[in-house]
């Protein structure tokens, strides 16, 4: 089984997603090559994904859409990630009840 991989940082916690827009519906669908596998409806216009990337995380890790920061990426499938308020190993309970 693949483990995600995370950095801290001086803001938070960090890891990369691998986003498919366009899905048939918004979900976390495990790790891949150390990344986050998350797909979402909204299509890739406009920053739309981006915006229901972080809406979905802020809902599977119980935190403010505020609390989850799109460091880079913004125009590629494959994003990082920073998460205030949680250490590595909660990051990684949290998301373990959905992969």
């Amino acid at each position: 089984m693949t483990t995600l991989t995370v950095t801290g940082s001086s803001d938070g916690v960090r890891f990369d997603a691998r986003v498919t827009p366009r899905a048939s519906k918004n979900a976390i669908e495990g790790i891949r090559e150390g990344r986050l596998v998350i797909r979402v409806t909204a299509p890739p216009v406009d920053a739309a994904a981006n915006v229901a990337v972080i809406a979905l995380l802020s809902e599977t890790l119980g935190l403010a859409k505020r609390q989850i920061i799109l460091v880079a990426g913004e125009r590629s499938r494959t994003k990082s990630i920073v998460v205030t308020g949680l250490t590595d190993t909660q990051l990684r309970e949290r998301l373990g009840r959905r992969t």
